[in-house]
């Protein structure tokens, strides 16, 4: 389960606040990536925190309300059309950022999901697989998949014929069926392969197409 000791070291060192970033969507091939960035009352948090992934719906969708009672939050997003413009990495560091700066309550320094440093309104450190190791990315995972999960389920609406309410836009075989099917919509991202190539002209030279 994931524990306070790396905010607890870094606040050895660094004034607070600390906050805990993550982010939900670099997979899907439909959809925004959405990140989330949370500052914790060390004296009141939230019980149940744990990496997303590893959580039932309900049980996030439970967690959720108790951070955003208790804790400093931030969300930021990417759209498909900055996905495509600018790929999917810079496009999560576009939303971290985002998320960072949208704390009411400015950061001093960010913990952050993974490998790759976003540059960020402040110092950050990146931790891999964060997310089951400290509680503030741990809070942020589950703000970023919950806001995400809701934003799909809502364009599910829209686009019923996708399957968004259960796939959440990720490549399922029920997706890819549908995307052959029904062809992309304004919300597919263009620039992954699946979609690519379903829009891209097929000539004869083309025959060494990658998956």
């Amino acid at each position: 389960m994931p524990h306070y000791i790396y905010e607890s070291r870094w606040l050895k060192t660094v004034e607070g606040p600390i906050a805990g970033v993550d982010e939900a969507g670099r997979g899907p091939l439909a959809g925004p990536v959405v990140a989330a960035a949370v500052i914790l009352d060390r004296k009141r948090i939230p019980k149940g925190l744990n990496d997303s992934k590893q959580m039932t719906e309900q049980a996030r969708e439970e967690a959720y309300l108790r951070i955003m009672e208790a804790c400093i939050v931030g969300v930021g997003e990417a759209s498909v059309d900055e996905i495509d413009l600018v790929n999917i990495r810079q496009a999560t560091h576009l939303a971290m950022a985002r998320a960072v700066r949208a704390l009411s309550v400015a950061a001093n320094f960010a913990l952050v999901d993974g490998n790759d440093a976003p540059a960020l309104p402040c110092r950050c450190e990146t931790l891999v697989e964060g997310d089951a190791k400290s509680v503030s990315i741990a809070a942020a995972s589950i703000i970023a998949k919950v806001t995400r999960d809701r934003m799909m389920r809502a364009l599910h609406e829209q686009f019923p014929g996708y399957g968004w309410g259960s796939n959440k836009g990720y490549g399922t075989q029920q997706h890819l069926v549908a995307l052959n099917q029904l062809g992309p919509c304004v919300h597919h991202r263009r620039s992954f392969a699946p979609v690519y190539q379903m829009l891209r002209p097929v000539s004869p030279g083309d025959s060494n197409l990658t998956a």
